[in-house]
């Protein structure tokens, strides 16, 4: 099976791009920095926590709007098209979900959002 695979397991758009880069040669950089990174960590917290979690998706698009912002593919920039709105949902239902299971839930809420915050990432 390959390293590059989608979720069907067949091979991802755009691939053929990365057939002929030599061994070695950085596919990704990031640039980020901490006082930025710091800046967006804090306002993502208060977010978080003044709306008591509910808000968290909000908090998620924020950091993650910086992490793709300052990633780059291949010289490219990456950019997060992912909303607060569009994970809201979703959001709430793990919240009550993990409330209910007493918290076991939470062990498919990580992957879940993981999947989530990688599909709406994309190459600007």
């Amino acid at each position: 099976m390959s390293m590059y695979v989608s979720g069907n397991n067949q091979p991802g758009p755009g691939l053929a791009a990365l057939g002929n880069i030599p061994p070695g040669t950085p596919i990704f950089v990031f640039r980020g920095g901490a006082a930025t990174w710091f800046g967006t960590q804090l306002l993502g917290v208060l977010i978080t926590v003044l709306t008591l979690g509910i808000c968290y998706p909000f908090a998620v698009v924020l950091v993650e709007r910086w992490r793709a912002g300052n990633t780059f593919l291949l010289g490219r920039p990456l950019q997060f098209t992912g909303t607060g709105w569009g994970i809201f949902g979703l959001w709430i239902k793990w919240f009550l979900l993990c409330i209910i299971t007493l918290g076991i839930y939470s062990f498919w809420v990580y992957p879940r959002l993981t999947a989530w915050k990688v599909e709406h990432t994309v190459l600007a």
